[in-house]
């Protein structure tokens, strides 16, 4: 496992950007995690002020920032369409390192949504349309039974993405890298993005 962070300059870091380091511990956290290297935990802050976090899936990433999705009808979708902004943070404990996110949210496009959907597994696609998110459940057997009807109601054809369910895309406008060094001598890295186009980095103490 090569340290880039401790082996690159700013300057190297700078130039190649957030979304190449990010690739390279992505990957070697697939390799060594045992379970869903692309777990992160969301923070927002709701209309109140109040903030809440947890933990959902990363579906994926490139330049524009990185995607999760949800049924816009729960905490966190409501939170976030009424405060559009959120902090993420990958922790992967195996690699002693973590990714930390704050960033400006915006909905995905209704394709983009549409594309995702259509791959998730049926009983995932039925689910979306069975689970009233965050809202009080009677018992299991209510949930058993409107899992039940949708699959009736859409049986012999394909299930369509429900008008609630879709993605968020959170676009940084900061990322932090850090690295565990012996004796909490951690190393840290944070990109923030210029108004002409790239990226700077500065290191700050552990």
């Amino acid at each position: 496992m090569t340290d880039i962070l401790a082996s690159t300059d700013d300057a190297t870091l700078a130039a190649r950007g957030p979304y190449d380091l990010f690739a390279k511990w992505f990957a070697e956290a697939a390799a060594t995690e045992v379970n869903d290297p692309n777990a992160m935990a969301l923070a927002t802050v709701d209309e109140t002020g109040q903030p809440s976090v947890r933990v959902v899936l990363m579906k994926e990433y490139d330049d524009r920032g990185f995607v999760f999705y949800t049924n816009f009808e729960s905490d966190k979708g409501r939170a976030l369409l009424a405060n559009p902004v959120a902090g993420l943070n990958f922790h992967w404990k195996g690699l002693r390192r973590q990714v930390r996110i704050n960033g400006t949210v915006a909905p995905v496009s209704a394709a983009e949504a549409d594309e995702y959907f259509a791959i998730r597994p049926r009983d995932s696609q039925v689910g979306a349309w069975a689970s009233s998110q965050s809202r009080p459940l009677a018992s299991r057997a209510t949930f058993e039974a409107e899992i039940a009807a949708v699959a009736a109601r859409y049986e012999g054809q394909d299930v369509p993405r429900p008008p609630h369910w879709s993605g968020f895309r959170i676009a940084p406008k900061r990322i932090e890298f850090w690295q565990d060094r012996p004796f909490r001598l951690h190393d840290r890295a944070i990109f923030t993005p210029v108004a002409a186009g790239g990226w700077t980095v500065h290191r700050v103490y552990p």
